[in-house]
């Protein structure tokens, strides 16, 4: 096939599945809508999760207007008005792509709460397969926004032009990369945000429902169910579709300008196409990954009613794993000339796709030992539960570590014997290893959004007073939404850690692409640059570099504190107006008055939108604020000093990040967990005292995997743009 021709076919996929979403949306909106108890409710989540989304996206876009401002007065000070006008027109087309994807994720999953709960009124298998549609919509219109939106840009800044030889293709996927930071800086205010809401709302109704109160889970008594129910919305569907929006569009870019890096070498072979070829791979291989996608997820369904809904939710995931490596497969062949080692990579980043499903599946679900070790724990108290909830937290590190380090070896490897002696062919090949992980994205994306919508259909049930065997049906639906919710975090912070990884390598292209320009000299006709000049390495033996790499394990502390710090203190808030509402309304305990749910809805709202601007600035301000430092350090024989010290703390925050965050998923995860399985009553006997015990550990856990675990993934690959895009400022 033609470039061009490989170029109308990621166009023509991504406005599919964009099509695709569309039907799977009128499919779900056509569904019965249940009784008219069951309508007020879901009106209610869908108007309070609606009011809070259009409060934090006009906070965001305000921030996002005053930063494009200073991008663009930052570079034309630079006198390079042109690169100024691409960073800056990158740079909004990336953050309105990003909160597309946002309200995309939160659209129908707060209209298909409603239908699912209707579904299972008759059958678990059709409340599944809506639940998992309603996620698609997700899934599809986040990819095929990434795609589009990376891709319209690439095109409209020339870099698909011929006429003279693909030469804007090498400097474009540099220019472009103010799109990476748009898309991460809307995702971490929108992650956090999210993320403060749904835990404050449900810290404050399981506190003062379930433990003092002593009231089921989702009861229509609980002033704050509603603010509970609104924060599954804005917080695991609009917050994670712009996360993983933001992952797919980075690590697209991140591998363009590695491709590039091999351009020069690649356009004198036997294949004058191949050099273009390699830079649209990403775009190609994404393609097929939603085709495979699609597939998968019309393959799920129950083959009785009988069948554990995870188990088809798997088979969904394995069908669309076998048709992406087929996807991949195809794409190695024409666009990268049949060179195998570089398919063994994308097999490499697959695979570790699936160990970190089984990996957080296994300490995440309670029919494992970990979490079972908690609901024992449980038996003994609050605090026996939390510290067992803590050690499995930092049990759970290893193994994804172990995940991480062998597939960035293997995939390195792949990519030195695909071409050996080819300098940046290593790195290459840890990028098709990123691509391949991601390659399942929007399958990912739907089962996560799953989970809060089974979590809403179960809360309709229970508000609505349904029969018991109806709210069974959508208890097993929300135990699997717990896990497959857990699942795709872990998987999001798997793919966020190889995305990182290739960004820090392209920060380090972006800096000897400046430092070329800034030293280099004309030789026969050639911009050569002395290689001591350049920056190959980062030196922590330095001090200043020691030091700013210890500002990046910091900055990622401090992050988390100022996050889970913000879910408590909207939490006390929220359990303040829910006790007053007790005690100055007996009648809503007795069942002859409703609560004021209103009241909470918008504590919790103003409480989460004036909690994470400081956290979300720390993130842009400090890495920045390092680089301009440690300019004052620079001298003649260490020139690249302040871009090193940069380097530096993205190399150890990006080190720490991912642990902490994989530390705070599956704690928290196991957690939740640990009280599901005492709830099922298989940890032997009515178990009231280590059911509130585990309440607690639950709402411990609570900020970690729901607010602070997913934001910080969102902080590295935000440190990484920020300071790429930035890179001028670090060179004298």
């Amino acid at each position: 096939m033609l470039v061009t021709h490989w170029v109308w076919f990621v166009l023509a996929v991504s406005v599919a599945s964009l099509l695709v979403a569309v039907l799977f949306t009128r499919e779900v909106l056509a569904s019965d809508k249940g009784t008219p108890a069951m309508q007020a409710i879901s009106t209610a989540i869908r108007e309070g999760a609606e009011a809070f989304l259009k409060r934090q996206y006009l906070t965001i876009y305000g921030f996002s207007l005053l930063l494009g401002v200073i991008l663009f007065a930052f570079y034309a000070i630079t006198k390079d008005t042109h690169l100024a006008m691409i960073t800056v027109v990158s740079f909004f087309a990336g953050a309105i792509c990003s909160g597309l994807a946002g309200f995309s994720g939160m659209f129908v999953s707060i209209r298909a709460n409603l239908r699912v709960a209707a579904a299972a009124r008759t059958s678990l298998n059709r409340a599944m397969q809506l639940a998992l549609r309603g996620g698609a919509v997700t899934g599809l219109s986040v990819v095929a926004l990434s795609l589009l939106g990376v891709g319209v840009i690439f095109l409209a800044f020339g870099g698909m032009n011929p006429a003279n030889d693909y030469a804007a293709a090498q400097i474009i996927p540099y220019e472009i990369v103010g799109f990476g930071f748009g898309a991460s800086f809307v995702a971490l205010f929108a992650q956090l945000g999210g993320g403060i809401y749904t835990k404050a709302a449900d810290v404050g109704a399981d506190l003062v429902g379930k433990v003092e109160a002593g009231i089921p889970e989702d009861d229509p008594r609980n002033p704050a169910v509603i603010a509970d129910l609104v924060g599954d919305n804005v917080g695991d569907c609009a917050g994670r579709g712009a996360d993983l929006f933001e992952s797919t569009a980075a690590e697209n870019i991140g591998a363009m300008i590695l491709a590039v890096a091999l351009f020069a070498k690649l356009k004198d072979s036997a294949h004058p196409n191949i050099a273009i070829l390699a830079i649209l791979f990403p775009f190609v291989a994404r393609a097929f990954g939603i085709i495979a996608s699609t597939i998968g997820i019309l393959s799920v369904k129950l083959k009785n009613e009988n069948e554990d809904p995870m188990v088809a939710l798997n088979r969904g995931y394995y069908i669309t794993t076998v048709f992406a490596a087929i996807g991949f497969y195809i794409a190695v062949r024409y666009l990268l000339n049949n060179n195998l080692w570089f398919f063994y990579a994308g097999l490499i980043g697959m695979a570790n796709c699936f160990l970190f499903v089984w990996i957080t599946q296994y300490y995440t679900e309670y029919r494992y030992r970990p979490v079972q070790s908690i609901a024992k724990a449980s038996l003994t108290g609050p605090a026996t539960n939390i510290i067992s909830g803590l050690a499995v937290g930092m049990e759970s590190t290893a193994m994804p570590v172990i995940a991480i380090s062998a597939s960035i070896l293997a995939s390195y490897y792949c990519g030195v014997h695909a071409m050996p002696g080819v300098t940046g062919a290593g790195l290459f090949g840890t990028a098709i290893a990123t691509m391949g992980m991601l390659s399942s994205a929007a399958y990912i994306l739907a089962m996560d959004t799953f989970g809060p919508i089974t979590d809403n259909a179960g809360g309709i049930i229970e508000m609505s007073g349904a029969p018991e065997d109806v709210r069974m049906r959508t208890d097993r639906l929300d135990s699997v939404g717990n896990t497959t919710k857990a699942l795709t975090k872990g998987y999001a912070i798997g793919s966020a850690a190889l995305a990182a990884f290739l960004l820090f390598s392209a920060y380090l292209d972006a800096v000897n692409e400046l430092i070329t320009k800034k030293y280099g000299v004309w030789i026969n006709g050639v911009l050569t640059v002395d290689p001591a000049k350049l920056l190959t390495k980062v030196d922590i033996s330095k001090p200043p570099i020691f030091v700013a790499a210890l500002v990046g394990a910091a900055l990622v502390i401090l992050f988390s504190a100022l996050a889970i710090k913000a879910v408590g203190a909207a939490a006390q808030t929220v359990i303040q107006e829910v006790r007053r509402q007790f005690r100055e309304n007996p009648g809503i305990m007795e069942g002859t008055a409703k609560p004021d749910y209103r009241q909470c809805v918008d504590i919790v709202t103003k409480g989460a939108l004036k909690a994470m601007v400081a956290p979300g600035l720390l993130a842009v301000c400090v890495p920045i604020g390092v680089g301009l430092l440690f300019r004052f350090f620079i001298t003649p024989d260490d020139p690249t000093l302040a871009a090193e010290a940069v380097a530096g703390l993205l190399m150890v925050g990006t080190i720490s990040g991912i642990l902490f965050a994989i530390f705070m998923n599956n704690g928290g995860g196991a957690w939740d967990n640990a009280k599901k399985f005492i709830e099922t009553g298989e940890l032997g006997g009515k178990r009231s005292d280590a059911h509130k015990a585990a309440v607690v550990g639950d709402t411990v856990g609570d900020p970690f995997k729901d607010t602070a675990g997913p934001s910080i993934h969102v902080l590295i690959k935000l440190l990484c743009t920020v300071t790429f895009v930035m890179a001028p400022l670090f060179l004298r």
